[in-house]
């Protein structure tokens, strides 16, 4: 099949397909004399891995190990893919730790600012970020 038909039958945009290509998640079975990409249905099925791993959160290095994982099984363990989600897990925990944080300051920020047509000379969300104050907790 095409990059095209690849597209399609992934849902993966024919440019993003070829930036994988290039960092080297994915290798076209074979070109031809065109210097057209021809992927086989292995192809698509990487392509499908590589789609599902970004949705989980996977940066592209981890799904390169986690396809390392995949296209090799009989040299590696279970354990390495779990290490690598893991890895990933405790990574989120940290976003969401943060995340909470943001919302906390924004929540106190939003709570403090009247919202009215005054002049923003006396705006207590543009004094915290402009003074630093307890509100934006720096």
């Amino acid at each position: 099949m095409k990059i095209g038909d690849l597209e399609k039958q992934s849902g993966i945009r024919a440019h993003t397909l070829r930036y994988y290509e290039k960092e080297g998640l994915l290798k076209p079975s074979q070109r031809g004399e065109n210097n057209y990409r021809h992927y086989s249905h292995d192809d698509l099925i990487t392509a499908k891995f590589i789609k599902r791993s970004k949705a989980c959160g996977f940066s592209l290095a981890e799904t390169s190990s986690l396809l390392a994982i995949k296209n090799d099984k009989s040299h590696h363990v279970c354990a390495e893919a779990k290490h690598i989600t893991s890895t990933k897990v405790k990574e989120i925990e940290v976003q969401i730790q943060r995340l909470k944080q943001m919302q906390k300051t924004l929540t106190q920020l939003e709570k403090y600012c009247c919202g009215g047509e005054e002049s923003a000379e006396f705006c207590t969300i543009i004094d915290a970020l402009e003074n630093g104050n307890d509100a934006t907790g720096e």
